[in-house]
């Protein structure tokens, strides 16, 4: 028994939620619902025109939110990110050891930690201003081999994989290590555009990888298929396991000789970000805890639902009774 079930390595973002009225947002000049990578001072001047504001601070990153819904139905996970040594870097830190993740030192000293703004305006909308900053500094070099060894499963942000010169060298450390240490390796591919753009980089973390997560686009972008079903059945010829969601259609899923449609759960959507991120760890916490693959990806979608019917990324509490509801259910 290896004292992790999940390493995640990706992007450490801290999400700053303002709420605004419809006029102060007109003022911002932004299109709704938009999400723009900003630098520094651009994310800076945006955050000191609500200076006074008390902005709602979350932890986060898309395989972090994975990371951290595992560990809140019970499991054991760490985490490979950087931050800087600001306030936000400071509260990434305190709120992950609160979560019982481990995350070792990650604090970049001098620079600026990655934040997300997202500005929520009264119809739910979430528009996002996101800066990488020292996030996307993740090296081979700052890539843990102690917490990969002792890890089930590496789980690795595609995302990453958009920064040349330092991430795709951390991917392919941190893969080789897991290979080298008996840890089985699962993919996020992030975004179509990761695949699109940084394919080299993407399918040789692929051809290493034992378990791909991906949505109907970006499943498309990998196989060349026309629909979510039919790129599910071409993966089989390029990795041994796939989770393919397709929104209100469900999730397919292929792990451990069996396949699966498992449907989705109908609901209003308030925001649809973190649904991915939420099954995905829910998905991986079943299948190290020995619940039938189709059972854990059930209940992730239903965790999924939960995260879509309100605003942010991940659920703050009642995530392993509604784990619990759904397991009794299926």
């Amino acid at each position: 028994m290896k004292e992790f079930q999940l390493c995640g390595l990706g992007n450490a973002i801290v999400d700053i939620f303002l709420e605004v009225s419809d006029d102060e947002f007109a003022a911002l000049g932004f299109e709704r619902g938009t999400m723009r990578l900003v630098d520094h001072a651009e994310q800076r001047r945006l955050l000191e025109r609500f200076h006074g504001r008390d902005p709602r601070l979350v932890s986060g990153g898309s395989v972090a939110n994975s990371v951290i819904a595992c560990s809140q139905l019970g499991g054991r996970g760490a985490f490979i990110g950087c931050v800087g040594d600001d306030r936000y870097g400071l509260f990434y830190k305190t709120e992950f050891d609160e979560l019982d993740i481990d995350v070792g030192n990650p604090v970049i000293v001098g620079e600026p930690t990655g934040t997300c703004v997202s500005i929520v305006t009264p119809d739910a909308e979430r528009t996002m201003r996101t800066c990488l900053a020292v996030s996307s500094h993740l090296a081979a070099k700052h890539v843990d081999g102690e917490r990969i060894r002792n890890s089930e499963w590496l789980f690795v942000e595609g995302y990453v994989l958009a920064n040349p010169d330092t991430g795709q060298g951390a991917v392919r450390e941190a893969v080789r290590l897991a290979k080298a240490h008996g840890t089985k390796v699962a993919l996020t591919c992030s975004e179509a555009f990761i695949v699109e753009v940084f394919g080299d980089a993407f399918r040789a973390a692929l051809a290493q990888t034992d378990l791909l997560f991906c949505n109907a686009s970006e499943a498309k972008a990998v196989t060349g298929a026309a629909d979510a079903a039919t790129a599910f059945q071409k993966l089989r010829d390029v990795v041994p396991a796939a989770v393919v969601t397709d929104g209100p259609n469900g999730a397919y899923i292929r792990f451990g000789g069996q396949e699966a449609h498992v449907p989705a759960f109908p609901c209003e959507p308030k925001d649809l970000t973190g649904a991915g991120d939420m099954l995905a760890g829910a998905f991986l916490y079943g299948v190290t805890h020995d619940v039938a693959p189709a059972r854990a990806a059930r209940a992730g979608n239903f965790l999924a639902m939960k995260v879509i019917t309100q605003v942010g990324a991940r659920l703050h509490h009642g995530t392993k009774e509604y784990w619990e509801q759904a397991l009794a259910a299926a």
